[in-house]
């Protein structure tokens, strides 16, 4: 079984303020008159209600519900997920800063690959962790991260943590499940898996069946910005045992979701549709911007995401075409770590397909 933070191996702490919804759940029935909370509830919000409506006034004036029942009952009809296995938070960066709290120690050691989503690396220097990179699968054709040598890595160094984006950020490869579990069968028995699934939704078999299983000794993150369009409200979810997030619940800011953010899940969740159609659409560009850079020359390896990486002959190349591209009033990203400096994440948007939006690195390739 993992291991947690040493000191969270003791009864509390609670969350002292749990909040009206959890309280009317409890009671079994509304409470009309709230005379017991220090929010604005009698603010007027004039100048919002002006700007944004009357809804997101009202919305503005209350805590969201820190349960976020809502979205975890909705989410867990959709993915056919238990209740008790779902959290809700500010979205996968917070839910990653939140596992590295519950997770370890300021001395704990944790792996990753070297030049994936840079935030892991991030919040585990702010946990006090120490962090050891293996590198990538890179060759023609393929940027992935290498699970053989994440596996050997945490035996050596017996880390606490080992994190996998997957489809990965910023590569776009993505690992099927059954090697993935292959992955947390070869770790170490007290070291958690950090799966980070924020690309899922673009996955071809994103809605199969065991989509939102539970896997021991994984926390699966996900979230609500990319397929959903929420990136502005911050809000997405984990899947894991029932008592790591109990675990996780003592270290989390339980208002860390507004109102408005678990709101607006709540709507996107009972219209998929919306969210379906979109998805549909960035994987028809995703193919289109694939096939025409590929024709020019260009090392596309495959993606699973709503971007591409584009394999350039060296980082010198890259960060000319990056900055050329940028003078040009034109953003892509290159990734900041020296392992990965050769490659360009191209997000799949209709602008990417405009006709010379990336001209510098047509030149680059012709």
């Amino acid at each position: 079984m993992p291991r947690h933070a040493r000191h969270l191996y003791r009864d509390g702490p609670n969350n002292p303020f749990p909040g009206l919804k959890a309280l009317e759940r409890r009671l079994g029935r509304e409470i009309p008159y709230n005379m017991g909370s220090n929010e604005g509830l009698d603010m007027p919000h004039k100048a919002l209600a002006a700007r944004f409506g009357d809804n997101l006034a009202t919305q503005a004036r209350r805590y969201g519900d820190a349960e976020a029942m809502g979205v975890r009952q909705r989410l867990s009809r959709s993915l056919g997920t238990p209740l008790e296995a779902l959290l809700v938070d500010a979205g996968a960066d917070s839910l990653i800063a939140l596992t590295l709290r519950a997770s370890c120690d300021t001395d704990s050691t944790v792996i990753a690959s070297a030049g994936t989503y840079p935030t892991f690396a991030y919040f585990a220097a702010g946990q006090g962790c120490t962090l050891h990179e293996v590198a990538y699968r890179d060759r023609p054709g393929c940027l992935a991260p290498d699970l053989a040598a994440l596996a050997r890595a945490a035996h050596e160094h017996q880390a606490r943590l080992v994190y996998l984006a997957n489809p990965d950020n910023p590569g776009g490869h993505l690992h099927d499940d059954a090697a993935v579990l292959a992955l947390r069968r070869d770790l170490p028995d007290d070291c958690t898996l950090l799966l980070d699934e924020a690309y899922h939704d673009f996955r071809a078999d994103a809605e199969a069946p065991g989509a939102g299983d539970v896997w021991p000794g994984v926390i699966r993150l996900r979230t609500f910005s990319k397929a959903h369009g929420l990136a502005g409200l911050r809000i997405g979810y984990a899947i894991a045992e029932p008592e790591v997030l109990a675990v996780m619940h003592k270290v989390r800011i339980h208002y860390a979701v507004s109102s408005l953010s678990l709101a607006a899940a709540e709507t996107l969740l009972d219209h998929p549709d919306e969210t379906h159609a979109h998805v549909r659409d960035v994987i028809r560009r995703r193919g289109r911007l694939t096939a025409w850079l590929r024709e020019l020359g260009a090392d596309v390896p495959d993606s699973a995401t709503n971007f591409i990486g584009v394999r350039l002959p060296n980082a010198e190349l890259a960060a000319r075409v990056h900055r050329e591209l940028l003078d040009a009033g034109s953003l892509i990203h290159r990734p900041s770590h020296p392992a990965l400096g050769h490659v360009l994440r191209i997000s799949t948007v209709a602008e990417a397909l405009v006709p010379g939006r990336l001209a510098a690195l047509e030149r680059a390739l012709g």
